[in-house]
């Protein structure tokens, strides 16, 4: 029996669901806040320079997940695409990740790897040895002179707290390579999408049995008027932040024109805790096929989030993470209503992951709607 869904924003996680939904006979609805689809992924041609311009800051995509790549290239042309990140500290500019280019840069040596990682476990403070903090895990694996340099500004800019006062699981891995590879991602599949994030969305949510409503903010309240709501705003938002808000990170973008080639790279950290941005994008380089006189460049500030700003990353801390148990047992409480996507679960989330779980989430609901049974609040635990 066909059903009415309602998908809360129109971004990544509402177009996929929605879009599996649409083909297997049921109506779907899609409303978003803003004046376009596609979330913080939208992309748009600049009436200027004719560059594309990522305008919540740069989406690369990255993944292993076969299925999830041959999806996106069903209602998009990819480009091959590879992240080199660069970075300036100290009146110098190094390749990131940091990797054996950057240590014999960085130290004025010219080791081969072996000799690398010798010298750099020389370095290391091998007296911490179950590093807890951010700053512990940074000191063990790289040693202070790179920490100070690559590390300890940035994260300070990112996070707006000392390195010390975050979790040692934000250095998820060793961040060295002793090799030449400046190549920012370790993915199978990387690409572009070669007119842009938001003409793949558009693509996705082009289905007869899907409407989609911009300008369009929603309350809890338009639930009762569905057979089901997919929600990928803010989980705390839903509840009216009715226990208090939940932490994030937003990002200011100050823009500026360039005649030219301004960095010859898309992306250029600043290490220094002393300039106040933690990176400026030069965004006709993502998309090195084209070729543009003019460029379209941002620079990005971090800095706490409030109540009108727009979420980026959240901080999931010790009382972000009790809060949001809290707002988890209201959500169980709900009834036709699952909770999807970055916001809806208050996870940081790369595209891949976004796209994998709102086809798992699509497939549940597909499945429980066979057999009768309800759909959970979540398919993937928040915490």
């Amino acid at each position: 029996m066909s059903k009415h869904c309602l998908m809360v924003g129109a971004g990544l996680s509402g177009a996929v669901i929605g879009r599996m939904l649409a083909e297997a006979g049921h109506r779907i609805t899609v409303v978003d806040a803003r004046a376009h689809v596609g979330g913080n992924c939208h992309t748009e041609r600049d009436a200027k320079s004719g560059v594309m311009v990522h305008v919540y800051g740069p989406h690369i995509f990255h993944t292993d997940d076969a299925e999830v790549w041959d999806y996106v290239n069903r209602f998009a042309a990819f480009r091959p695409y590879r992240n080199r990140v660069k970075t300036t500290s100290q009146g110098a500019v190094y390749s990131l990740p940091v990797n054996l280019h950057t240590i014999n840069q960085f130290f004025g040596q010219t080791l081969r790897p072996d000799e690398a990682r010798v010298f750099l476990e020389g370095k290391a403070d091998t007296s911490i040895a179950d590093p807890q903090t951010f700053e512990e895990q940074a000191l063990r694996f790289v040693g202070p002179e790179l920490y100070e340099a690559f590390f300890k500004g940035y994260t300070i800019k990112q996070w707006g707290c000392q390195p010390s006062e975050l979790p040692a699981s934000i250095l998820k891995r060793l961040p060295v390579r002793f090799n030449y590879d400046d190549n920012y991602f370790f993915h199978k599949f990387q690409g572009m999408p070669e007119e842009g994030y938001t003409a793949m969305i558009a693509k996705i949510l082009d289905h007869a049995n899907i409407e989609v409503k911009l300008d369009t903010p929603v309350s809890r309240d338009v639930a009762q008027d569905y057979d089901h709501v997919f929600y990928s705003g803010p989980i705390d938002g839903w509840f009216g932040y009715s226990l208090g808000r939940l932490g994030y990170r937003t990002l200011d973008f100050e823009r500026f024109d360039y005649q030219g080639d301004y960095q010859g790279c898309a992306v250029m950290n600043y290490g220094d805790v002393e300039v106040p941005y933690t990176r400026i994008t030069e965004h006709k380089h993502f998309a090195p096929w084209e070729s543009h006189e003019g460029s379209v460049l941002y620079k990005e500030v971090s800095r706490a989030c409030g109540p009108d700003d727009i979420p980026y990353y959240p901080i999931r801390q010790v009382a972000e993470k009790s809060m949001l148990a809290d707002y988890v047992a209201l959500a169980g409480q709900e009834t036709n209503v699952t909770f999807v996507g970055r916001l809806g679960t208050y996870r940081y989330l790369d595209m891949d992951v976004t796209i994998r779980e709102a086809l798992d989430a699509g497939r549940a609901f597909l499945k429980a709607a066979q057999e009768g049974s309800a759909m959970p609040a979540f398919t993937v635990a928040p915490l």
